[in-house]
């Protein structure tokens, strides 16, 4: 799968009650979540947030509680990937539940700022970053976990079987 969009860059050790405080977690409505997404940390990335832009965080990406309200939030706003240095195991399984890529990049993800423009092809790894001429090469997502962002997560995946 291949995706193209804006950065919105955010450093180590982004919590999940950072990207969605805890708060509203009392909805489970997906729209209602994407409009917190981020506010403790960014108040302006919920209000101009554009489908198709992307995240970029440092090390240990979704640490914090095991809520998927934080990838469902992520996911929610509009953004297709999200590449890190590395992810907490809980938020990162939590992605492939609800079809959200998640992409490691290791310490390559430092070349990365806001604002750049990126052209991510989720089943090589290949990262393209258009703004800066370089390119990055991510763990790319394993067969089943393509299958399972294709349809929309796991539950849809298990369905489709």
């Amino acid at each position: 799968m291949e995706l193209r969009g804006k950065v919105w860059r955010y450093g180590d050790n982004v919590d999940t009650d950072v990207i969605i405080p805890a708060r509203y977690l009392n909805s489970f409505d997906e729209k209602e979540l994407a409009a917190h997404c981020m506010e403790d940390i960014d108040e302006t990335f919920a209000k101009n947030v554009k489908e198709g832009d992307i995240m970029v965080g440092g090390k240990n990406f979704g640490c914090g509680s095991s809520r998927e309200h934080a990838p469902v939030a992520i996911k929610a706003s509009g953004v297709p990937v999200v590449i890190a240095a590395s992810f907490a195991r809980i938020f990162y399984r939590n992605g492939i539940n609800i079809g959200l890529p998640l992409l490691e990049i290791g310490d390559e993800v430092e070349k990365i700022k806001a604002g750049d423009e990126l052209k991510v092809d989720t089943s090589t790894g290949v990262i393209e970053n258009l703004t800066r001429g370089e390119s990055y090469k991510a763990y790319p997502l394993p067969g089943f976990v393509q299958d399972i962002a294709k349809a929309g997560g796991l539950i849809n995946y298990i369905k489709s079987k």
